[in-house]
């Protein structure tokens, strides 16, 4: 596959230099802009690079966003919040309008990328042409106390007694945070995953994440580093801010397409919550698809029928 544009940059947003790859094989493509997860979590590597079928039609960017991978670098931790994420995609939204000669773009967002994608097309529409989220947030709050009950009820209906003393010892979480925000959140989500609530093959942090982070040539070694380093950094300090989304009562509204891609055995964002928020929505046009062999990451999970859909959605409004 050749490309016309297949460019790593470094630019300023919000003050800081924040990492982005921008790959598709015409300029004339519109453009997709992916909102990664975490907060802290870069899929730079997977979207340019698993995803790149994609360029044939869309000139993918793929961002590192602020505190993370290559975006890591003289970030104060007194930035990284629910706000200032926003600031930045909004002014990264018209740095790529400006840079790639386009009136609008696409946004793309995953997990948390949804919650950030969703507060970025309610405030600053106008240059955003259509909105596709999976694993969609909709309440931080509730999205916490479902996702931990789940693991506590898989735990016990095994008779996994370690895993029920775990989920005891952390506590249920109050107001979207645990005790210890980022300890309390990796021991339940080790155990969400482990009963299938983030992936339909129960695999590991380790085997889903980690490794592929350290085998990608998609980031230099000071970017893996910032990956390390800043994923406990980022959920940390923006957790208590970003846990407190409450989209039916907030964003209901949009300007633009509003498309739901959802795993039906969604735990780590519960699908749960999410068929209401849908039915409240007022948008141009929206649609909310079940994924049912699919859990937190039908992209991965259900990938030629994610990518067919996501074609058929966006591209009608070119």
């Amino acid at each position: 596959m050749e490309y016309e544009i297949d460019e790593v940059r470094k630019i300023s947003i919000g003050g800081v230099g924040q990492k982005i790859h921008i790959r598709g094989e015409k300029r004339t493509n519109p453009v997709l802009l992916f909102l990664h997860g975490g907060p802290g979590i870069s899929n730079r590597d997977s979207v340019v690079n698993r995803e790149k079928d994609l360029c044939d039609v869309f000139t993918i960017v793929a961002w590192d966003q602020r505190g993370t991978g290559g975006s890591y670098w003289g970030v104060k931790k007194e930035t990284l919040n629910l706000e200032q994420l926003i600031s930045d995609a909004a002014e990264l939204v018209e740095y790529l309008c400006a840079a790639l000669e386009k009136e609008r773009l696409f946004v793309w967002g995953g997990s948390w990328g949804t919650e950030l994608g969703t507060y970025l097309c309610f405030r600053y529409p106008e240059h955003i042409a259509g909105y596709v989220g999976s694993g969609q947030l909709v309440n931080g709050v509730l999205n916490e106390e479902l996702s931990y009950d789940f693991a506590m009820d898989e735990a016990k209906k095994a008779g996994d007694t370690k895993a029920v003393s775990t989920l005891e010892r952390i506590g249920r979480p109050v107001d979207g945070c645990y005790r210890e925000v980022f300890k309390g959140m990796m021991a339940q989500r080790r155990i969400m995953k482990k009963y299938g609530g983030h992936s339909m093959n129960k695999g590991t942090y380790w085997t889903d994440t980690v490794l592929p982070l350290l085998r990608s040539r998609e980031f230099s070694f000071t970017d893996k580093l910032g990956l390390a380093l800043g994923y406990k950094r980022c959920l940390t300090y923006m957790w208590p801010t970003t846990s407190k989304c409450d989209f039916p009562r907030e964003c209901t509204r949009f300007a633009m397409p509003y498309y739901i891609f959802q795993g039906a055995h969604d735990n780590n964002t519960p699908s749960a919550l999410v068929q209401a928020y849908y039915d409240a929505i007022e948008a141009p046009d929206k649609d909310l698809i079940w994924f049912e062999h699919s859990a937190h990451g039908p992209l991965r999970e259900e990938p030629e029928t994610y990518k067919r859909l996501l074609r058929e959605k966006l591209l009608q409004w070119i």
